[in-house]
């Protein structure tokens, strides 16, 4: 009888273990099917608050929300004085700081210097092509204005309406949750290379979101006149891939196009200015020859019970190095870590004297102009600029790019540097006709050298951008707020600094 009892309660608990397992199976089941479906976050167009996708994918959103820990300003010119005298008589001798995070993106590009401080919508230095890599109210704008019409105009135009910061809306159709193409431009330049953009498969397209942003560019601008008979111009974001993604490729895409994004206000060089080639030259990396996604290494999956999804704490996979880089390399973290120190500081090395080269090279060709050389004189030190500098910034505009493809990164930094070294040595022979034997460059050591020889005037840019950002700026928040298009809780503790003022 005992034993009956004892095998009566085992088989009892048995039943109740296994109705608690079955019961624990069905609502992970449950709960898997669930975030399996992906619900409607705005039936038709591009919903551009990160913050109503938070309803919805709530895991998502909150590591996304963790992309404001990089608030640390980080100051290029300052680290790289060169800097400021490659970029002569550009936007970029006055302003330019390390990327930060996703969350800082458009409040970045309110920020810099670069923007200037427009007064109305007319006003200002920049076009409204600017606003197209910072915001999912861009894709938005598009649908609802075309594209045409986005592009026409200044930067100023579209303050009180690119109001949300890089998120959702850029990479996901807000009907279906899929991932999805927002930018137009993307899929004219993938067709020029002769992708059929019905065969792109769902691991390319882990790398193609991020591509709509992170890739060459130009403003390519067109005059039209419209009805009214009103000329307008159009500066359409163009990607210069028909001859394809290699920089002498790119380059040479330029060359026959007769295309500068200016002129170079010492040396006089019609020049490039790269602008973040990330995707172009991971294509050329051994991560992309073997199947790696963007995706992979700078949003892993993470797993909460039953559900898996992407990190999107978008950040450097050396800041994750146990859940990205060590799932393939064999290394332990910390003899990871040092192999790449290593080949960092080789390439660092490359480019500090590489910009030198070409630093040097500017200025000098400015001696030139000054004791009276010609034009004849100088056309081919000043193509040899133009190559040198675009080599260089082709190489490490994209910011990981030593990381996606070392050695075609190496390899640009020593064609910079010798055509660098080139220029240098046709404008001495140019100065030698004109008298000067032995001119040295003057020293530009320190961001305020740097700065006072490329003539930027930090003084009135700052003090335009302050008066923007009290005025103009507000009157665009406020505008926002009441259109319903911002919600300023998602702008809640963000921190407002920039290279020149923390507030």
């Amino acid at each position: 009888m005992n034993s009956a009892k004892v095998l009566l309660g085992c088989s009892l608990v048995a039943i109740a273990s296994m109705g608690l397992l079955a019961n624990s199976i069905n609502g992970k089941e449950e709960e898997r099917k669930a975030i399996n479906i992906s619900p409607v976050v705005k039936e038709k167009g591009v919903e551009a608050k990160n913050e109503e996708w938070a309803k919805y994918y709530p895991r998502q959103y909150d590591s996304w929300k963790k992309t404001r820990e990089s608030e640390k300003i980080d100051d290029q010119l300052k680290k790289k004085p060169q800097l400021a005298i490659l970029w002569a008589g550009y936007g970029f001798s006055k302003d330019y700081n390390a990327p930060r995070g996703h969350f800082y993106a458009l409040q970045d590009n309110i920020n810099t210097l670069r923007t200037g401080g427009p007064v109305s919508p007319v006003t200002g230095p920049a076009p409204t092509a600017c606003w197209s890599c910072k915001s999912p109210d861009v894709p938005r704008l598009m649908e609802e204005v075309g594209e045409k019409e986005f592009f026409t105009g200044k930067w100023a135009k579209y303050g009180s309406e690119v109001v949300n910061t890089i998120g959702c809306g850029d990479c996901h159709d807000s009907k279906t949750g899929n991932l999805v193409l927002t930018r137009p431009y993307l899929k004219r330049g993938l067709e020029a290379t002769g992708v059929k953009l019905d065969q792109i498969s769902h691991q390319d397209m882990r790398s193609l979101v991020c591509a709509q942003c992170h890739a060459e560019y130009y403003f390519k601008k067109t005059e039209e006149t419209d009805d009214k008979g009103n000329k307008k111009i159009i500066n359409t974001v163009t990607f210069p891939w028909s001859n394809g993604f290699k920089g002498e490729s790119i380059e040479e895409y330029y060359d026959d196009l007769g295309f500068s994004d200016w002129t170079h206000s010492i040396s006089k060089a019609p020049m490039l200015k790269a602008q973040h080639p990330d995707y172009e030259l991971f294509t050329t990396g051994i991560h992309a020859k073997r199947g790696v996604a963007c995706a992979d290494c700078h949003m892993p999956y993470k797993q909460e019970g039953s559900v898996k999804y992407s990190d999107h704490h978008i950040t450097s996979p050396l800041d994750n190095i146990e859940n990205t880089c060590l799932n393939c390399h064999q290394e332990d973290e910390a003899e990871f870590k040092a192999v790449v120190k290593t080949k960092l500081d080789r390439k660092e090395e490359l480019m500090e004297i590489a910009m030198n080269s070409l630093a040097k090279a500017h200025l000098e060709a400015g001696k030139a102009w000054e004791v009276g050389a010609t034009e004849a004189e100088m056309k081919d030190a000043l193509q040899d600029i133009r190559h040198g500098q675009w080599r260089w910034d082709y190489s490490i505009a994209s910011h990981g790019s030593f990381y996606h493809a070392p050695e075609e990164t190496l390899r640009l930094l020593a064609q910079a540097n010798d055509k660098g070294q080139e220029a240098r040595l046709k404008i001495a022979a140019v100065l030698a006709r004109h008298g000067v034997i032995g001119y040295v460059a003057p020293d530009f050591s320190t961001k305020e050298k740097a700065q006072a020889l490329a003539g930027v005037d930090l003084a009135k840019d700052i003090a335009e951008k302050q008066k923007f950002k009290q005025t103009l700026l507000q009157e665009w928040n406020k505008e926002a707020v009441e259109k319903g298009r911002l919600n300023m809780d998602s702008r809640k503790d963000m921190s407002d600094h920039s290279s020149y003022s923390s507030k």
